[in-house]
């Protein structure tokens, strides 16, 4: 059964209301956001991980010589700790807002089942509890099943290797990193099983992982992340930034001249998050790009109710076509991992200043706390 977030948040004092998440991805930008917006933050971090935020961006110092932004820490030996029961009960006695970000969603889901986690995290979310399992390609409600249903462009997918006759990308679990995917790219069956054997014998593949990879046409294009925030207080879909994303040893390759990448030889292309870069759209795709995040955020509302609240992406190319468009190659469904998003224009746009998606959520909150509308963003 799902918490009771009307009576949590009958015992909570909402003055002291905590936002908190796992401390990775995007716990910086988060804190930071918490504490221009006036409320308190709290990091959850894992031993031999917790020097990030209970050193070096601790909160700390005074007057002139304040600095820092996380709070407080709290520090467990490992992440999936956080669903033991006195670990809630520690939150709930902070009045913890809980942020889930995909370091979250990874670490946990490596011991718990996503029922689990619903179930046991007795704090509230801020969001949708129920949608982030979309995410995951192996749930019969995933984010193909939401783009189809947003009528939302994406690549076309292939059955199986026998049917591939053009350029594809092949997603695949790692074989040795569980929360990691393996890629490679092939033109043909025969190229595919050359691929997949190579990888294999290198580490990164096995059989279990191939057997559920998604096989999809590669799109051609550059690529951007579309960072949107439903906001459910102002009834609005925002745009708060975009960016893309620096990975390895992909963007080494990139570097290299045709003969230099030939001297690679069989070397594995690694797709590995790495970081992000700020980037930009043309103005005329901005409204493409409003009319592909509303759909998106009708068909979630629909098939997970109450829907999207507060920060999702679209990964998108950009093809050329004609006409020029957005083909959707993921989906995020929380806080996205790139505090960037709030140095390129779209924020200040809107706002009259850069904000940060960290910022946004907090300021989401606040706004609720003051309008008793906590139960419209928090689940």
């Amino acid at each position: 059964m799902a918490p009771d977030i009307a009576a949590t948040l009958a015992g909570y004092d909402l003055e002291k209301l905590t936002l908190a998440c796992v401390g990775s991805h995007s716990a910086l930008d988060l804190c930071a956001g918490a504490r221009r917006a006036g409320l308190r933050n709290l990091v959850v971090t894992a031993q031999g991980r917790e020097q990030t935020y209970a050193r070096h961006f601790a909160v700390r110092g005074e007057d002139a010589e304040r600095r820092g932004c996380v709070e407080e820490t709290l520090q467990l030996e490992r992440f999936p700790d956080l669903l033991k029961p006195e670990v809630q009960e520690d939150l709930l006695r902070r009045n913890v807002v809980f942020v889930p970000n995909r370091s979250f969603e990874v670490y946990l889901h490596q011991r718990y089942s996503y029922d689990e986690i619903e179930r046991g995290m007795r704090v509230p979310f801020f969001g949708s509890r129920t949608l982030l399992r979309a995410e995951e390609r192996g749930e019969a409600s995933n984010q193909y099943a939401l783009l189809e249903q947003a009528d939302v462009p994406y690549p076309r997918q292939f059955a199986g290797p026998d049917e591939i006759d053009r350029l594809v990308m092949v997603k695949a679990s790692h074989a040795k990193v569980s929360f990691e995917r393996a890629f490679f790219l092939c033109s043909s069956p025969a190229e595919y099983d050359a691929q997949a054997e190579r990888l294999k014998l290198a580490g990164v593949l096995n059989d279990e992982g191939l057997a559920g990879a998604v096989i999809e046409e590669y799109a051609l294009g550059p690529t951007v992340n579309l960072n949107f925030f439903r906001s459910k207080v102002l009834g609005e879909l925002e745009l708060i930034g975009t960016d893309t994303r620096r990975q390895t040893n992909l963007d080494g390759m990139r570097a290299l001249l045709a003969e230099q990448q030939a001297a690679l030889g069989s070397t594995p292309m690694k797709m590995e998050e790495a970081g992000h870069i700020a980037t930009t759209l043309t103005e005329s795709m901005l409204e493409r790009a409003f009319t592909l995040g509303e759909r998106f955020v009708r068909a979630a509302d629909a098939a997970f109710p109450p829907g999207i609240i507060g920060p999702f992406a679209l990964q998108c190319v950009i093809v050329s076509g004609p006409p020029k468009d957005f083909v959707v190659y993921d989906v995020s469904l929380r806080i996205p991992g790139s505090p960037g998003t709030r140095y390129t224009p779209y924020s200040a746009y809107l706002w009259g200043r850069d904000i940060s998606v960290g910022e946004r959520i907090a300021m989401e909150v606040a706004w609720a706390r003051e309008q008793g509308r906590l139960n419209e963003v928090l689940t």
